[in-house]
């Protein structure tokens, strides 16, 4: 079972968390514009990010995250309180599907040779066609 996101109480701003593995809006200082750190804590570890804390995070707790700028020294807190958690399963296929679709992202990520992937389209193509032809012969029998 996978959390949907909590409901969220004590924010400033409606778009400062999601999903991703950090905070995507306001990455820059306010203050003179340098990139800042984002740091949660202060019972997690280090490396973790708001994402991964959030996902954590029990009915009622709540996550301490901390944007910092090493250039002026500029620092800002937020709390994020967990009110409810409601959880609803996985379409299994659709994880296997999110997964493999991963795995083939990766793979076709470390190929180096621009004609090993050119092939490797060819191939996914000539299989699309493959399963729509087998679709459309299927759909005729029925008929």
């Amino acid at each position: 079972m996978h959390p949907t996101l909590p409901c969220l109480t004590d924010l400033h701003s409606p778009s400062t968390l999601n999903t991703g593995d950090s905070i995507q809006n306001d990455m820059d200082c306010p203050a003179c514009g340098s990139s800042v750190t984002l740091e949660v804590g202060p019972d997690h570890p280090l490396s973790a990010s708001p994402t991964d804390a959030l996902f954590a995070a029990d009915e009622d707790e709540c996550i301490e995250v901390s944007r910092n700028c090493w250039n002026c020294g500029w620092h800002e807190e937020r709390k994020v309180c967990v009110a409810s958690i409601e959880t609803t399963e996985g379409d299994e296929a659709a994880i296997e599907r999110a997964a493999l679709l991963d795995e083939i992202t990766d793979e076709s990520a470390a190929i180096e040779s621009l004609a090993a992937l050119e092939d490797a389209l060819a191939e996914v193509r000539r299989q699309r066609r493959l399963e729509q032809s087998t679709a459309d012969t299927d759909a005729d029998i029925s008929e």
